[in-house]
């Protein structure tokens, strides 16, 4: 009797716990489509977001009820059993007065989230410590935004926050075996970006190496969630996130798990995949990989034809994900150097040796002189360039003559009023031209001072923070992406209206402004 009392008891916190790791389209079937599909919020993201008013299942049940009666209507359903999400920033009015400073400094606490309690059934996916999201629609931790946004907190001097993200990424690695998006459950079938070890870099600086052994454990799981299938791989076969080249050197391509459309653009992908010749399957796995890959979308990742309908993500071998492999292979190779074990330290920097090589092989291009992707599938360089081309410079894998020949790309082609465009290419889309963004611009500028490329550091720096002051003090905002070409206009492009808070802008624009030592008025000047 007693057991079948605990078992009753547990029952509601067994589902409650199944249904966390479900994903919307898992949880309502056929009400999912039906709400995505009719367009019942205008973007589809509100309701993978929304928390429901009751259990999944009696949710389903009210709807296998009532959705054939007569006068149904799916808005006032959703309505009456879902409760929509807010934007982090909806609420909060700036003082422009006050200065970009002061804004910054009162966004860090608009942004912030406290450790989940995880006891609602809704996408969201439980952290154990507070955590910072980006603003607007992105109303959860986003994973390479993270590291972007950090720079902001270490000028801050809030390594406690910044300390309780790294745990928040460790625990979301134990748990699933690397760094989701995001953390909602429609995210758990692929990463983004491996900034995690620059993250446990950037708190080295402030509390000691000790830490890069303390977090060894995490940075090893992600390691293995990259290279997984790496050991039975044949040359000019890939599995997942691993490809092996005609060399016989493994390198890293970006992946999504799932061949299903994205839950938070529905309507997006199912459209879209209707203009593709691809299986419909295959389209959308290239769609995922896209989006694992934070620039969704590029013409980076279609065809010559510069349509999305030929995206080909999974054909690629990124430039920045392997420099980005690079310095965790570094970084492991270093914390067992601490530790005093020099054979594992020297496996680990040979691996990263032979990750160098791979990429000065088959990603410069000499005609161009840029660092781009590299096409396996076609067994050739893709012939656009964007600014992924720089991060070799910031993890200084490019030889000085490299360096030296980027540099000058950089100012005669990318280098506009605002700062760097992200691509030459006007598509439409929102990582394309004329749209810069924030991450893109500091990685940059790394990258030259690495260099000695300082004048031109420190006029993308200098025209970077202009254009964000100038558009801070019109609109009392700072955004998601901006339109270096033509500054008086907002960036556009993409599948959703330009967002504001932004976590990535205000922390690369505080390290920037701190880094060459700007005031606000310099900016303003510097603009005009």
């Amino acid at each position: 009797m007693k057991r079948r009392l605990l078992l009753f008891l547990l029952f509601p916190l067994i589902i409650s716990v199944h249904a966390q790791q479900l994903t919307p389209r898992q949880l309502y079937p056929g009400l999912f489509e039906e709400v995505q599909l009719g367009r019942i919020y205008p973007d589809n993201k509100t309701f993978v977001d929304a928390l429901p008013k009751e259990s999944p299942e009696a949710i389903m049940q009210a709807y296998a009820q009532q959705k054939n009666t007569p006068g149904f209507q799916l808005k006032a359903f959703v309505d009456a059993h879902f409760l929509p999400p807010t934007a982090s920033t909806t609420l909060y009015q700036s003082n422009v007065a006050a200065g970009l400073r002061a804004h910054i400094d009162t966004l860090w606490s608009v942004l912030a989230r406290p450790a989940d309690a995880g006891e609602q059934i809704s996408s969201l996916v439980p952290l154990p410590h507070p955590y910072i999201v980006p603003g607007g629609r992105f109303r959860e931790v986003y994973y390479w935004d993270s590291y972007f946004t950090m720079l902001g907190l270490q000028e801050d001097g809030q390594f406690a926050l910044i300390r309780q993200i790294l745990n928040n990424f460790s625990y979301l690695i134990g748990k699933y075996g690397f760094v989701p998006n995001g953390n909602r459950t429609y995210y758990l079938t692929r990463s983004q970006p491996p900034f995690f070890s620059l993250m446990v870099g950037l708190l080295a600086q402030s509390q000691g190496d000790t830490v890069l052994v303390r977090y060894q454990e995490p940075l090893l799981r992600e390691y293995a969630y990259w290279m997984a299938g790496a050991d039975s791989l044949a040359v000019g076969q890939a599995d997942r996130t691993v490809v092996k080249m005609p060399s016989g050197q493994v390198l890293n391509r970006y992946w999504d798990a799932s061949d299903q459309p994205r839950e938070e653009s529905y309507v997006e992908d199912v459209t879209a995949a209707k203009l593709s010749s691809q299986p419909a399957a295959t389209f959308y796995r290239n769609v995922r990989a896209a989006a694992a890959s934070g620039w969704d979308f590029s013409t980076r990742w279609f065809d010559e034809s510069g349509k999305l309908a030929s995206i080909q993500t999974t054909n690629l071998v990124p430039v920045d994900l392997n420099c980005l492999l690079y310095n965790l292979e570094k970084t492991l190779s270093r914390t067992y150097e601490l530790q005093g074990n020099a054979e594992q330290a020297r496996s680990y920097q040979e691996k990263a040796a032979g990750r160098k090589e791979a990429i000065l092989a088959y990603c410069w291009d000499k005609k161009t002189s840029w660092f781009q992707d590299y096409n396996w599938v076609l067994g050739q360089r893709s012939t656009i360039r964007t600014l992924a081309g720089v991060f070799p410079l910031t993890f200084e894998l490019a030889t000085p003559k490299q360096a030296r020949q980027v540099a000058a790309g950089l100012k005669k082609d990318f280098l506009k009023q605002g700062g760097l465009l992200t691509t030459l290419n006007t598509s439409g889309q929102q990582w394309d031209a004329p749209n810069a963004w924030a991450p893109l611009q500091y990685m940059s500028i790394r990258g030259l001072e690495n260099y000695r490329q300082k004048e031109l550091a420190s006029t993308i720096a200098s025209r970077w923070v202009a254009l964000n002051s100038n558009v801070f003090q019109q609109t009392g905002k700072l955004l998601e992406k901006y339109n270096v070409v033509n500054t008086t206009l907002e960036a556009g492009g993409g599948e959703y209206p330009l967002q504001d808070g932004f976590g990535w802008t205000n922390g690369v624009l505080l390290k920037v402004m701190n880094q060459y030592k700007m005031t606000e008025k310099d900016a303003a000047r510097k603009f005009r």
